[in-house]
């Protein structure tokens, strides 16, 4: 499976104290769109300071304007809020997404979490149908694991 291939190289790239945080999180966002073919856009999303919004972090794909997104707005602002991996198999079926792109069919997005307290996310948008699997859960909780213990 792809994504027990890909662990190793995750945590070669969370090890590597030469390169800044957000240097390491952008070289997961490259890792993760070029070898999983489905993921599309991928990105992070950490809890902009004390207030309730997210502020986008680094991240691989289309140019987006969501740079600050509100707690409890679209799927990333809800996750903020509920604490829980949330997996959209179909985004014109959900009434609070904020749409990126026209070529985005599909979102999951999973908290990271310091200490206990949900601080980020990782935010993956597919163009292809209903593609996330719980194995893209697991894994994804892997990722989001791996990155806590650098911030």
């Amino acid at each position: 499976m792809i994504f027990e291939n890909l662990k190793p190289q995750v945590e070669t790239i969370i090890s590597n104290e030469q390169k800044t945080v957000d240097e390491r999180l952008l070289e997961i966002c490259e890792l993760l769109e070029k070898h999983i073919k489905y993921y599309n856009w991928v990105g992070f999303y950490f809890k902009n300071g004390d207030k309730e919004e997210l502020k986008l972090g680094p991240y691989v794909g289309e140019p987006t304007d969501h740079t600050i997104i509100p707690f409890g707005k679209g799927i990333c602002g809800q996750v903020a809020v509920s604490n829980q991996n949330f997996v959209v198999p179909d985004v014109s079926a959900q009434d609070n997404y904020i749409a990126c792109s026209i070529t985005v069919k599909a979102e999951i997005v999973v908290p990271i979490f310091v200490n206990g307290e949900n601080i980020g996310q990782i935010d993956i948008d597919s163009n292809t149908p209903d593609p996330f699997t719980e194995a893209d859960e697991r894994f994804l909780e892997f990722v989001c694991a791996k990155v806590a213990e650098i911030l």
